[in-house]
């Protein structure tokens, strides 16, 4: 601390006419050389410093703002898709709901539809069994009535003479002479 102090009292020792030139004494001279290097750049630069700090100011809260301004944006635009969200949910609890139902309509149906075509089916069965019945009856009716006529062919052919015979073919055709007029 003592060689600062004697580098400031040395001040009044300097020869005034030597011309320039180097000082070699680093104690003498820095301190000197920094105190008016910085009055000149405090002097100097205080505007411009002032300059740089002010716009770095506005910058930041410029930047503040805007970033405020996505925030908020931001917000809203989780607000309105929070929205959406519970829209689409309630949508979809709306469709599977009604979904669920119209399966169970679409199910009840078939059930219904099947149940009839059953229906119609063992119908059809019983009308196609009793026509078949019938048929068969009347076949059997018909085989029996034929083998009765053969029967009775039989046995009046067997029983008749020939007179009889031709009596009994006249007053037939006569009876379906007069039946066909």
């Amino acid at each position: 601390m003592q060689n600062v102090t004697d580098s400031f009292v040395s001040l009044g020792h300097w020869p005034s006419a030597g011309g320039f030139g180097f000082n070699t004494d680093i104690l003498a001279t820095n301190p000197i050389n920094l105190s008016v290097v910085l009055g000149v750049v405090i002097y100097f630069g205080k505007g411009v410093l002032n300059d740089l700090l002010d716009n770095r100011k506005q910058r930041i809260l410029s930047t503040i703002r805007n970033s405020e301004e996505l925030r908020q944006a931001a917000i809203e635009q989780l607000e309105k898709a929070r929205a959406r969200l519970r829209k689409v949910e309630t949508e979809a609890n709306d469709y599977r709901v009604n979904g669920y139902s119209e399966i169970e309509r679409e199910k009840q149906n078939l059930i219904k539809a099947t149940s009839e075509n059953l229906e119609r089916l063992e119908n059809y069965k019983n009308e196609t069994l009793l026509f078949e019945q019938q048929r068969a009856i009347n076949q059997v009716r018909q085989r029996v009535f034929q083998q009765a006529l053969q029967g009775a062919l039989g046995t009046l052919n067997s029983c008749l003479n020939s007179e009889l015979h031709f009596r009994t073919i006249s007053a037939n055709i006569g009876i379906l002479g007069v039946m066909e007029e």
